[in-house]
């Protein structure tokens, strides 16, 4: 072989060395996969919200609204390995509610969903609380922002920086020979 395609082939498996090195691993996500109350169940009104996920999570948000966007959580959610506790704020009245959540898996990637459970046969009043004018990452949330998004930018800057210089110096290896 030639020197110029040794030095050809070390720029790819450089290049190659480096988008191995900034690939994301295959993520191994938790799940919900219980709830209380259940979703879709009709139920007196609940306490507190409980949710179990398959592996162990953190920094737990959950929120608790009605058909009219008015909040219910009373305090912040609780993680405890994998199961995150959230109290109710007072007695709910009868109606339909939506459960939205949002933790961080042990591998650090953020899980979000919702779900509905009805209230039936309460003796609670709706309190006077205004929906939150915020943008919505979940149903009832605040947006606190997401730095995942920049680590992405970052990471594809990398490997086109790295490209282009392996095709630099491929260049440049090339007319030397």
């Amino acid at each position: 072989m030639s020197r110029a395609t040794l030095r050809g082939a070390a720029g790819i498996a450089a290049l190659a060395a480096v988008l191995a090195t900034t690939a994301v691993p295959a993520s191994a996500h938790t799940a919900l996969t219980s709830a209380s109350p259940e979703k879709d169940s009709t139920v007196a009104a609940p306490s507190q919200i409980v949710l179990t996920y398959g592996d162990p999570v953190r920094l737990p948000r959950v929120v608790v609204t009605d058909g009219s966007r008015r909040q219910y959580q009373a305090g912040s959610a609780r993680a405890v390995d994998n199961k995150v506790t959230q109290a109710v704020n007072g007695t709910l009245p009868d109606g339909t509610y939506t459960v939205g959540w949002r933790v961080v898996a042990s591998d650090g990637h953020p899980v979000e969903g919702t779900y509905t459970f009805t209230v039936q046969g309460s003796s609670g009043a709706a309190p006077p609380v205004a929906p939150s004018p915020v943008r919505k990452t979940i149903v009832g949330t605040e947006d606190q922002g997401n730095s995942s998004g920049w680590l992405w930018i970052g990471l594809i800057a990398l490997v086109v920086a790295a490209g282009a210089g392996a095709v630099a110096w491929f260049r440049r290896s090339s007319a030397q020979d």
